[in-house]
């Protein structure tokens, strides 16, 4: 009988072998961060990026300090950036008092809200480790629950999803690395036949390379419309226009312009080098080849070699007076 899909969560991940699917496509959008790495919301203060814009707006309120979640519990004034702060705030200061739990070892008295933390706050006194592997001849022992489940993969392993595969790796970079070495998929576009391993990866190359479309990365900084086509483009942007910052200073003769980023310096440096079209690694000295066979001498030399032999011979040979 196969997995129920719940109808609700109709926007499914076109990865290979993930099987999640979410409700909305925002969460799908931000779930492909996972496998992509990307972030397109960056922060303008600092250099974090978020996957959603819900992040990112809740991170900005750490740079502009303002609490707009308000405690609700009479006589308390304490206000946070979150909700789901002001939730776990009203959970342990407010709610369950009854059900803390607390540590009866001498001295101490210290609460908890949760029994496993207290369980592992205990080993603190008894040096004993609570929570035990189950795995038939192991019996190890760990403080927490978390530091159990991951030692339980040592014994479960990571077994290969492709058909008919007996590798099972060890961990979860042993399993990574078989997949790209031996199930590594291409997907060429059939439009350039530029090779792609991912269907992610393709998708988005499809969407914007030939449907005409753009990714646009939008200014975070309150009343700026501008939006550019590359993180980099933004980068610049905000240092330049927002920020007035130009540390890269052309060093040659005459010029003195400067720039917001190093990239930008070197492409720069093209302008005052036009026989270079593009730019170029450093060269690196090449070593010099050791051989066993010596280069023949030039002729000339190799005659006055012998007439300076010839000379010191006649001279060591003359008598004595």
């Amino acid at each position: 009988m196969g997995e129920q899909i719940n109808p609700n969560k109709h926007f499914i991940c076109s990865f290979v072998n993930c099987k999640a699917t979410f409700s909305k496509l925002w969460k799908l959008e931000a779930h492909y961060c996972k496998h992509s790495g990307l972030k397109p919301f960056a922060c303008g203060s600092c250099d974090k990026s978020f996957c959603t814009r819900y992040q990112f707006t809740r991170h900005q309120l750490s740079h502009s300090g303002e609490k707009p979640y308000l405690c609700s519990v009479s006589g308390c004034a304490e206000a946070f950036s979150t909700y789901g702060s002001l939730r776990n705030h009203t959970a342990q200061a407010h709610h369950n008092k009854e059900r803390n739990y607390v540590c009866k070892h001498q001295d101490c008295g210290k609460e908890f809200h949760k029994k496993k933390l207290l369980m592992i706050h205990s080993c603190e006194h008894t040096n004993e480790l609570p929570f035990q592997c189950d795995f038939e001849g192991c019996g190890m022992k760990f403080a927490s629950p978390t530091v159990l489940k991951r030692h339980g993969k040592v014994h479960e392993g990571y077994p290969c999803a492709e058909e008919y595969c007996p590798f099972k790796g060890r961990t979860w970079s042993d399993y990574q690395n078989h997949k790209k070495a031996e199930h590594r998929e291409t997907l060429p576009c059939d439009q350039c036949k530029k090779i792609f391993h991912q269907a992610w990866f393709l998708q988005k190359h499809k969407q914007f390379v030939h449907s005409g479309e753009r990714r646009r990365f939008k200014c975070t900084r309150e009343g700026c419309p501008e939006s550019y086509t590359t993180h980099f483009n933004l980068q610049n942007h905000i240092l330049v226009s927002h920020e007035g910052k130009r540390a890269f200073t052309c060093s040659f003769a005459g010029c003195g312009k400067a720039f917001a980023m190093e990239e930008s310096l070197k492409r720069h440096a093209v302008v005052h080098k036009p026989q270079k079209t593009k730019l170029q690694k450093p060269k690196t000295t090449p070593r010099k080849k050791t051989s066993s066979k010596t280069k023949p001498p030039d002729a000339a030399k190799l005659s006055q070699l012998l007439q300076n032999v010839s000379l010191n011979k006649a001279t060591s040979q003359k008598p004595e007076t």
